[in-house]
C-alpha cells in the first residue's frame, strides 16, 4: 500500500459520493426532472446510497471520504489508517487533499449529468443547493452546533462499528460490503433525524469542494456561492468528528 494508492482511492470514492449525492438533490429540486418534488426522505436515502457506493470503491484507503472521519480517527489515537499507512502529517494531508479533489470532481460530473436542467430557469438558490448546504434558519452559532452534533454521531458510530468482532482475539468482524451498508444506513438516519436545520453536510469536503465547483462552473444565473456560510459546514463537522474521536476512548469498549 502506498500514499499514491490511498490518494487515488479517496479521490474516486469521494467523487462517486458527490456524483450520486449531488445527483439526488438535483433530481429533487431542479426543474424538468423525473424525480422533482419527491422530498427530503428521498434525498436522505440517495445520500445514504451515495455513501455506500463511495465507500465500496474506496476500499483500499478505508473509504473515509470525509476529513471529519479522517481527523476523528487521528483523535481516537489510531496508529494506522489502513495496514501500511501510518498516521502522520503526510498521510493526513493525502487523505484530506484527495477528498477535496474528489468532491470537486464529483460535483462537476453531477453538473454534466444535469447540464440542461442547470441551464433551465431554476432559482439560483436551487442551483446552489445541488452543490452545497444551507440553513433553513440562518444563525451561525446554532448552525455550527447542528453540524457538530450530526458529525459527532457519524464518527462515533463509525468508530463503534469497529468493535464488532471477536473480543477474544481482538479482530474485527468480517462484514465485507455490509460494513459499507451500515454506514449508508447511518447517513440516512442522520439525515432523517438531524438534517432539517442545515441540510447535514457532516463532511467538510462534501460542502467545500462542490461549493468551489459552483463558483467556477459556467452555470447561467447561478447567483452567489454563499461564502459567508461556507465555514460552518467545515468547522462544525471537524469539531464534531474530533470530539467523537476524543470521546471514543471513554464511551466505547477498549
Amino acid at each position: 500500500m502506498s500514499l499514491g494508492t490511498v490518494f487515488l482511492s479517496e479521490v474516486v470514492g469521494t467523487a462517486m459520493l458527490l456524483l450520486l449525492g449531488g445527483g439526488v438533490v438535483a433530481n429533487n429540486i431542479l426543474p424538468k426532472n423525473k424525480g422533482a418534488g419527491t422530498g427530503f426522505l428521498h434525498v436522505n436515502f440517495g445520500w445514504g446510497l451515495a455513501v455506500f457506493a463511495g465507500v465500496l470503491v474506496a476500499y483500499k484507503s478505508g473509504g473515509h471520504l470525509n476529513p471529519a472521519v479522517t481527523l476523528g480517527l487521528v483523535a481516537a489515537g489510531n496508529e494506522e489508517f489502513v495496514p501500511g499507512i501510518a498516521v502522520n502529517a503526510m498521510s493526513i494531508a493525502t487523505y484530506i487533499s484527495a477528498q477535496m479533489l474528489g468532491a470537486f470532481i464529483g460535483a462537476v460530473l453531477c453538473w454534466l449529468a444535469y447540464k440542461k436542467q442547470f441551464d433551465d430557469d431554476a432559482p439560483a438558490g436551487a442551483k446552489l443547493g445541488v452543490f452545497s448546504t444551507g440553513p433553513e434558519i440562518r444563525n451561525p452559532l446554532w448552525n455550527l452546533v447542528t453540524e457538530a452534533i450530526g458529525t459527532f454521531v457519524l464518527v462515533l458510530v463509525v468508530l463503534a462499528s469497529g468493535n464488532w468482532g471477536d473480543s477474544a482475539t481482538n479482530t474485527p468482524a468480517g462484514l465485507g460490503w455490509l460494513g459499507a451498508l451500515g454506514v449508508a444506513l447511518l447517513v440516512v438516519g442522520i439525515g432523517a433525524s438531524l438534517g432539517g436545520p442545515t441540510g447535514y453536510a457532516i463532511n467538510p469536503a462534501r460542502d467545500l469542494g462542490p461549493r468551489i465547483a459552483h463558483a467556477v462552473l459556467p452555470i447561467p444565473n447561478k447567483g452567489s456561492s454563499d461564502w459567508g456560510y461556507s465555514w460552518i459546514p467545515v468547522v462544525g463537522p471537524i469539531t464534531g468528528g474530533v470530539l467523537a474521536g476524543l470521546m471514543s476512548g471513554v464511551l466505547l469498549p477498549a
